[in-house]
């Protein structure tokens, strides 16, 4: 029988498409094949944004830039806080890549070299790539200072650091040009040299130290926000913004914060900017602040307190607007830009400049206070304007068996008084026995009516709660064994125990009380359109108001008043009539206390439209109250109210409330 001859091959295929293993073979192969087909899938078009959103993380930058400050204006417009240009010379380091590699393999080769003659070489390859690249800044460090004829030197670890952390920007050889060598720079440079002349923006104050506590300051801001950029998602890198810390500064930085801009970019896998930007927003600047505060006024009183330490508030009577806050020892604002020394900012600590004593110092008042001793003594019915007390004055009362205290004004013996001959002549003995009759509750609550045992709530940041109106409940909780005892009602009618006003709170006062109203808010931005301010009235009855007003007024003008150097030839301000208050009074412990002078006022009399306030710390003015307040702190009240009085002839003619 004859054979069919099957070919070679289709016995192979045959044998093979029976084969088991080889089907198992093929089905995985055909799987896996499956898989990798679906994962492509996935990936490329079901989850396209996951890589395209890693890629830009990895290859795009976002550089932050600061908004410029808005400025801060006196009340006439005059600039109290602008910005100056600062010059620098910067680098741009994504434009040396071809210098930084050429430099890297000179430096590499005189190792090997090195080497090869014997000399040990063991460095690696980040620390010749970190030679390289400051022997090139160090160059162009080199071309700068032979243009200006400096002899500045490279900062390596400031220089490293900032390339290994802000690479993309700029980096800043010499920060304090001044603007003749920016321009021979500007004038030099090569075209297209990576060296560059950057305008900053630093803080200007033309006025120096004037209102330099209220002002404040400003430091570096470390937070960057641009809501309308996106990419918060990529390496972010900002140049250096402002932020207040003290003053008006911090208290409207918001305001003055002008907003962020920024810019998009993408990098070289080395890390270096590529151009064009790919998005851009530029920065806008931040509002600007009109202040209540008059400069010439603000300039009078810082001049006027000169070397004495202390403070003076001025305020507008009818709106509440401060036109001068002054406070010595000061400091000037110019020492803060673009940045504050150590050494400077030693000299102000040990100074102990930095407090704002016209708001955050806190002293008993003395006499001054004994005007709310009046108000109250006249509203409770405890006397009458006309009312001789029972004891003349011969320059001690007796407060208790073993008790007695002394007149301590300097004019000696007063004898019998009216209320008005009272205040003017400023006799303790009298007020001691107007306080007693009257009550320690009745005159603590007229002063807190006034608003003297609390903040003022005036526009600045760190106002303390230091203001105080003891009494007896008060004294219980915080004064061991702290019952209350005439003495203390008898210290408290002449401003003296544990009462503690500050200058503003005094200023507010008197403001208040030249409205015959209880309440003066206090206000460091000036409105033009502001209507008067009006609070609760006193109660005073227009006889009771006239024999305080008649005591006032007598301080001054009086020929036993205690004010009265300030109504002499060369100190009398014609066309003015002022009413005042001296005060003198004792704080601190025994081992170191301190006397302060005290002078409140408001002027015109008959219409009053500014109060001031002057307290001056010593201990060399010498016992008495007329050398105290009277000769101490109603000449610095004067030279304010000229200086005041003086520009009051360019506005609309003054009328009574």
């Amino acid at each position: 029988m004859a054979r069919i001859a099957v070919p070679p091959s289709e016995s192979m295929a045959a044998r093979q498409s029976g084969n088991p293993r080889l089907q198992l073979f093929y089905g995985l192969a055909a799987l896996l094949l499956l898989v990798l087909v679906g994962g492509l899938v996935w990936r490329q078009l079901l989850q396209p944004d996951l890589y395209s959103g890693r890629e830009r993380t990895q290859s795009e930058r976002r550089l932050l830039v600061p908004g410029p400050r808005g400025s801060i204006f006196d009340r006439e417009g005059r600039l109290l806080v602008g910005n100056r240009a600062r010059f620098a010379v910067t680098l741009a380091l994504d434009e040396l890549h071809d210098d930084f590699r050429q430099e890297y393999q000179l430096v590499r080769k005189n190792f090997r070299n090195a080497a090869d003659s014997g000399r040990p070489a063991d460095i690696s390859v980040a620390q010749l790539e970190q030679i390289a690249r400051t022997t090139v800044v160090q160059r162009y460090l080199d071309q700068t200072n032979a243009i200006l004829g400096r002899h500045e030197t490279l900062d390596q670890a400031a220089f490293n650091r900032h390339y290994s952390q802000q690479q993309p920007v700029p980096f800043s050889l010499v920060s304090d040009l001044t603007p003749e060598e920016s321009a021979r720079l500007t004038e030099q440079l090569p075209v297209g040299s990576p060296l560059q002349v950057y305008a900053l923006s630093a803080r200007y104050y033309p006025s120096g130290p004037a209102a330099a506590h209220t002002l404040g300051y400003v430091g570096l801001d470390p937070d960057a926000r641009v809501e309308e950029l996106p990419g918060d998602d990529l390496t972010t890198f900002n140049l250096k913004g402002s932020a207040g810390r003290d003053g008006l500064e911090k208290k409207f930085d918001a305001q003055l914060q002008g907003q962020w801009g920024g810019t998009i970019f993408r990098v070289t896998p080395a890390g270096y900017r590529v151009n064009p930007p790919l998005e851009k927003i530029s920065p806008v600047a931040g509002q600007n602040i009109t202040t209540s505060l008059d400069l010439d006024v603000q300039l009078v009183a810082e001049e006027a307190l000169g070397d004495m330490t202390g403070a003076a508030v001025v305020v507008d009577v009818r709106t509440g607007e401060v036109l001068a806050l002054a406070s010595k020892p000061g400091y000037n604002l110019a020492d803060f830009s673009p940045r504050l020394s150590q050494a400077t900012s030693a000299d102000i600590e040990n100074r102990h400049a930095w407090s704002n004593r016209a708001m955050a110092s806190f002293y008993p008042p003395g006499s001054t206070f004994k005007i709310i001793t009046s108000i109250a003594a006249l509203r409770s019915g405890a006397i009458t304007p006309d009312q001789l007390m029972e004891v003349a004055c011969e320059g001690t009362y007796t407060i208790s068996a073993g008790q007695i205290k002394r007149c301590d004004n300097g004019l000696g013996h007063h004898g019998a008084l009216t209320l008005s001959e009272g205040i003017a002549e400023s006799c303790d003995v009298y007020f001691y026995q107007v306080g007693l009759l009257t009550g320690a509750d009745t005159i603590a609550a007229e002063a807190r009516s006034f608003h003297l045992d609390r903040r003022t709530g005036i526009e600045l940041p760190y106002e303390p709660d230091g203001a105080l109106i003891p009494d007896a409940a008060w004294k219980k909780q915080h004064v061991q064994r702290g019952a209350w005892f005439p003495g203390d009602t008898a210290n408290m009618a002449i401003g003296q125990g544990d009462v503690l006003v500050s200058p503003l709170n005094m200023a507010c006062f008197a403001a208040s009380f030249a409205r015959d109203e209880v309440f003066t808010q206090p206000t460091l931005l000036h409105n033009p359109t502001a209507p008067a301010q009006h609070s609760e009235r006193t109660g005073l009855t227009p006889a009771q108001r006239a024999a305080i007003l008649e005591g006032m007024e007598n301080c001054i003008y009086g020929p036993k008043g205690t004010a009265r150097s300030i109504n002499q030839p060369g100190m009398k301000i014609p066309g003015l009539r002022i009413a005042g208050k001296t005060g003198t009074a004792q704080f601190g412990n025994p081992s170191a206390r301190k006397d302060i002078a005290w002078f409140i006022c408001f002027a015109p009399l008959d219409a009053p439209r500014v109060a001031v306030a002057v307290a001056i710390e010593s201990d060399e003015l010498g016992a008495g109250e007329s050398l105290q307040g009277g000769q101490a702190a109603a000449p610095v009240a004067n030279e304010i109210l000229k200086a005041w009085w003086s520009k009051q002839p360019k506005l609309p003619a003054l009328a009574p409330f």
